[in-house]
């Protein structure tokens, strides 16, 4: 795999981190800048917004620039943007570069996609997706515990800082190992690329890319809830709990990235009815602790290892259409970490399944993803078979 892939890693690395971190923040925030608790998780869903709404948009406007100028104008917008966040006493220019933030995540992940795709070669991109998407899982299970250390010792600033710190290296990388390319005056334009991604094969993958990454997010989300309520385990075990399922999920973009690129069907299927069985198993298990840290590593591993496989399945599926196929994947896989979550909290609210609420909604959402990818499977194989012509 090329150097600038893992370089590429590392700047998700950092984006990633920036994503979930403020979950360890919120209280720090409160203090020092006199706001409510519903103000600062605002900044959560202000940067999902962003990331939904500016995967496809920003992945559209930079299409006629050249990858490498594209890649570090993200980067250093992504950079500045946390600088300015760590100095500010205003809660409304933190608001503000916290969509800026996201915009920059979403183009420089469209783009990154495409980039790192193009870079492994036409037989490579599932294990170049799994170099991006586990410097993911690796702010899951570093960089947001760090960020909360952090705030622990020096205020949740440090945080901001840190996420800039770890992005300059990222951005003079870059700079050094991704290939300078000219602008290709007989590149795609938008409107052909958007005519590519028009295919049922595409539409359907980011469906099931957006119900997967709902079911991973919604328990996710309410991890310690489950845990502490459902299981009964102390709340020092959280940490520790998040720490695993942040484990299994490198375990599984890994896994994934092997396997994507040569066996993506028989991933998708085994690994897609696993992962209902393990919801589903997790749902009358949740009071054993034991089978719970298992399922925790467990779930995690298929949720991600399913997930990023169908990232690599939309890239292969718009060959035509390379940036913004990336874009619109991050914007179906973030359509899905924004309600997935927020079905649970219905869930919660309704007292569908009580403790175990995110667990019954992320099972269900498999189940619909299931049921979706077996009607497409079996509705073009009829299709694929009235269209063949019969002999004698």
């Amino acid at each position: 795999m090329p150097f600038a892939v893992y370089v590429l890693g590392l700047a998700v690395f950092a984006q990633g981190t920036s994503e979930f971190m403020l979950s360890g923040l919120v209280h720090d925030i409160v203090a020092d800048l006199r706001v409510s608790i519903p103000a600062v998780g605002s900044l959560t869903s202000a940067f999902a917004v962003g990331m939904v709404v500016g995967a496809p948009l920003v992945a559209m406007l930079s299409l006629r620039w050249p990858r490498r100028g594209a890649l570090l104008a993200f980067l250093t917008a992504f950079l500045v943007v946390h600088v300015v966040g760590a100095v500010t006493t205003s809660f409304e220019v933190l608001f503000v570069t916290r969509v800026i933030a996201a915009l920059a995540n979403a183009g420089f992940l469209a783009v990154g996609l495409a980039t790192a795709a193009g870079l492994a070669g036409p037989h490579g991109k599932g294990r170049a997706t799994s170099v991006l998407l586990s410097g993911i899982t690796l702010a899951c299970i570093a960089g947001v515990p760090l960020g909360a250390v952090l705030s622990g010792f020096w205020g949740w600033r440090s945080a901001f800082w840190a996420v800039a710190a770890v992005s300059l290296p990222a951005l003079l990388a870059i700079l050094r190992a991704v290939p300078a390319a000219p602008v290709n005056p007989a590149a795609p334009s938008a409107r052909h690329e958007l005519r590519s991604l028009r295919t049922p094969r595409l539409v359907v993958t980011l469906v099931l890319g957006a119900l997967v990454n709902g079911a991973t997010f919604c328990t996710f989300t309410y991890l310690a809830p489950v845990i502490t309520g459902a299981t009964g385990l102390g709340a020092g075990w959280v940490p520790a709990v998040l720490a695993l399922f942040g484990i299994g999920s490198f375990v599984g973009v890994t896994v994934g990235g092997m396997l994507s690129d040569t066996r993506p069907v028989p991933l998708l299927v085994v690994g897609t009815s696993a992962l209902l069985v393990g919801w589903l198993a997790f749902v009358f298990l949740a009071a054993n602790p034991v089978a719970t840290l298992a399922l925790v590593f467990v779930q995690g591993t298929l949720s991600f290892g399913v997930g990023s496989t169908l990232i690599t399945q939309v890239l292969y599926a718009a060959t035509d259409a390379p940036t913004l196929a990336g874009g619109f994947a991050t914007a179906a896989f973030n359509v899905g970490a924004a309600a997935g979550p927020a079905l649970g909290g219905v869930a919660f609210a309704m007292g569908l399944g009580g403790d175990r609420a995110p667990l019954v909604v992320s099972a269900v959402l498999v189940a619909a993803a299931l049921m979706i990818g077996a009607t497409a499977y079996a509705f073009s194989r009829t299709t694929e078979a009235r269209r063949t012509p019969r002999l004698g």
